[in-house]
């Protein structure tokens, strides 16, 4: 949740954080700002309730500046406002936050007991107030200061926030929301501490040394001065998550961030440094990044960083290697990145595949899961967990596992196990699946875990992330990045990656070498079928349009089909808005078939295997109750069971769940087209959930 983007060079960094925060504004959407210091002297703010586009269009001229950062917000604490966008300011110090503050309340009335004046209703501002406080900064004693406000036209722009304690214009001041709002401040005179005078000293100090490429401080004895102290000491009182980069106009030569929690990574570049909460905002910059972990705190210059933690012990990292590039973040001729990324998944089931299959032995190779034969025999039972499209997924692998591997498995939402106080057994299985390998509860859950000795696997699609580091092994998706906040690609892949874990896991216990080489078989199918799937576009983009005249619709599916079910209701709720629930079909007559009617469709699953009798019967159900059914599956039914039917092509039956998911992605985006809806960025949606 929210993009950061920070930048440390020579060069104006004004169109790099702009640039950064277009390509992150799938992590949230509801309002941006940014803050430079000036070449001047000074800092200058800019932030409005607006997507980047609108913020970069009220931007004041002239504004340019380095260091910078910016961010790009999914609001928590606080509704979307001008003032509630970040950056937060007080006195000499801006700070940008992902994350969620537990503590904020305690804190908040703690400092304003000891003076202090809020402005916005976040749970972020607190940081700032903290910050400037450990660094000296007090506020004159007429109260808090406010920014200064800036020169001309711009003085009717100053934010109501604490800034500099010297200013000429009018003490607060704000537009309408969404029109942005522009505030300067000079980071000089306010009252200060003991601490400050320091400050003052130790800044002259810095920037004599080569900061080593993650593995050494400057040459003088002073790393980050007073502010990366100060950073310290303000987060020893913090309760929560927090991805931070934060801005002193008393330190012009650096910025410091910090993380726990919440993403922060660090791109490497020739004499000049970035910092971003994800690696798409730093593709276009350089390829070379460093994932900093929980507890540490960086301080980057133009010349290098310094990474310690939050008891100041340095620690050190070698820089990784990212595969995107930044033709993966362009849409590339296609409206809408979901589009684009459906489309992909003919090549992107072909790269998950690639290199995992041992033909001889009718099995799949998966080196990453550090799991030897004898280790995979010992396992008695496998719990996936994952949130959201990865939890269904994970209802998917367990079935595959179930059926290939015969071992016990079952999904659940890492949201709940991490809550129940579950027992770990030690002949168990545990496998973390998550898209960008940083959603909380999932890593809090693989966390947990570990700590009660479980043994963890992951299946993640970003390499480097938080939950790839955690578990002690596991597999990559390589789906490429997934643009677009509603899952496609990478709930496919996902799948895939099940479909070889359970064939591996399979082989090595109970399953022939004849069905070993049906499955492979039917693996090696799957991108030509994708594909015949995506040639029906056209007509699954008429039955959507005519679909979205309803007020909702069920999605029902037996055994296998159950989770694809509930992946087609939420691709549908997600990007079209209309209310979608999914049951498995034999609940229908255990109540919802109270709701059935000529007023509301149901998208039924009916694949051509073992349960084909059962599922008619079903459909059979719904007719009696004059529903409208669209059944996507195998083969020719009755006209009288079925009122349109969306055909895919038939594999294996294991493997039959991968197919039936694509129509009802193509469903989910026409319907949402049609509707008007912004198709990337549904509202109150982001990408990452990196909060609880």
């Amino acid at each position: 949740m929210c993009g950061i983007v920070a930048h440390v060079g020579s060069r104006d960094c004004v169109p790099i954080l702009l640039e950064g925060l277009a390509q992150l504004e799938y992590r949230g959407y509801d309002s941006a700002g940014i803050a430079v210091l000036s070449r001047t002297g000074g800092m200058r703010v800019h932030k409005a309730k607006s997507r980047v586009a609108g913020l970069a269009a009220t931007l004041p001229a002239r504004f340019k500046g380095s260091p910078g950062i910016g961010h790009t917000r999914w609001a928590t604490h606080g509704e979307p406002s001008d003032i509630n966008a970040h950056p937060h300011v007080v006195g000499p110090v801006a700070v940008v936050h992902n994350g969620i503050i537990e503590n904020a309340d305690e804190l908040r009335a703690k400092l304003i007991a000891e003076g202090a004046e809020f402005v916005s209703d976040t749970d972020s501002e607190v940081l700032a107030h903290l910050i400037a406080r450990a660094g000296g900064y007090l506020p004159p004693s007429g109260g808090a200061a406010l920014a200064g406000a800036a020169d001309g036209a711009e003085n009717a722009d100053a934010v109501g926030q604490t800034g500099a304690a010297e200013h000429d214009g009018p003490a607060q001041g704000s537009r309408a929301n969404g029109s942005g709002a522009t505030l300067k401040t000079n980071g000089a005179g306010a009252k200060t501490s003991g601490a400050a005078a320091k400050a003052s000293g130790a800044r002259s100090a810095t920037g004599t040394g080569k900061a080593g490429r993650g593995n050494g401080a400057p040459a003088d004895h002073e790393v980050g001065g007073d502010l990366e102290e100060a950073v310290r000491q303000a987060l020893t009182s913090v309760v929560g998550t927090y991805g931070i980069v934060v801005l002193d106009a008393r330190y012009p030569d650096r910025v410091v961030a910090a993380r726990n929690g919440s993403p922060v990574v660090l791109g490497i570049g020739d004499k000049e440094m970035f910092v971003a909460s994800d690696v798409a905002a730093l593709v276009r910059y350089t390829r070379q990044v460093v994932h900093l972990d929980d507890g540490e705190v960086a301080t980057v210059r133009a010349d290098g960083f310094h990474t310690s933690t939050l008891d100041a012990r340095t620690t050190t990292h070698e820089p990784l290697l990212i595969e995107a590039d930044l033709h993966s973040y362009t849409a590339d001729g296609y409206t809408h990145f979901m589009r684009k990324e459906i489309h992909e998944q003919p090549r992107t089931v072909e790269r998950a595949l690639r290199g995992r299959i041992e033909e001889r032995f009718h099995t799949a190779h998966l080196g990453g899961l550090n799991i030897d034969a004898r280790e995979a025999r010992a396992i008695r039972r496998v719990k996936i967990l994952g949130c959201g499209s990865a939890f269904y997924a994970g209802q998917v692998g367990a079935q595959l596992i179930e059926e290939l591997a015969r071992i016990p498995a079952d999904a659940e939402a890492a949201s709940e196990f991490r809550y129940r106080n579950p027992v770990v057994e030690a002949d168990t299985l545990y496998i973390a699946v998550s898209q960008s390998g940083e959603t909380h509860d999932t890593l809090a859950a693989v966390r947990e875990l570990k700590r009660k000795g479980g043994r963890v696997i992951g299946v993640v699609n970003a390499v480097g992330s938080a939950i790839a580091r955690e578990c002690e092994g596991g597999v990559y998706l390589h789906a490429g990045p997934e643009i677009s906040v509603t899952s496609t690609k990478t709930f496919t892949a996902t799948c895939v990656v099940f479909s070889l874990l359970a064939l591996h896991l399979g082989r090595i216990h109970d399953l022939s070498p004849a069905d070993g080489a049906r499955v492979v078989a039917g693996l090696h199918a799957l991108p030509g079928q994708v594909s015949q799937i995506l040639a029906e576009e056209e007509r699954i983009a008429e039955l959507a349009k005519d679909l979205t005249g309803y007020h909702g619709m069920f999605f029902v599916g037996r055994v296998r089909g159950w989770p694809i079910a509930r992946e087609g209701a939420q691709k549908l709720k997600e990007v079209s808005y209309l209310h979608a629930e999914a049951y498995p079909a034999s609940e229908l007559k255990h109540g919802p078939l109270a709701l059935v009617g000529p007023d509301l469709p149901t998208v039924a699953l009916v694949p051509d295997d073992e349960l084909r009798d059962k599922n008619i019967s079903t459909l059979g159900e719904i007719k009696a109750r004059r529903g409208r059914i669209l059944v996507v599956g195998h083969g020719t039914l009755d006209a009288r069971l079925a009122d349109d039917m969306v055909e895919v092509p038939k594999n294996e039956p294991e493997l039959d769940p991968i197919l039936l998911s694509v129509p009802l992605q193509l469903l989910a985006y026409h319907a949402a087209v049609t509707l008007g809806n912004d198709v990337d960025k549904p509202r109150n949606l982001a990408k990452s959930v990196t909060v609880e």
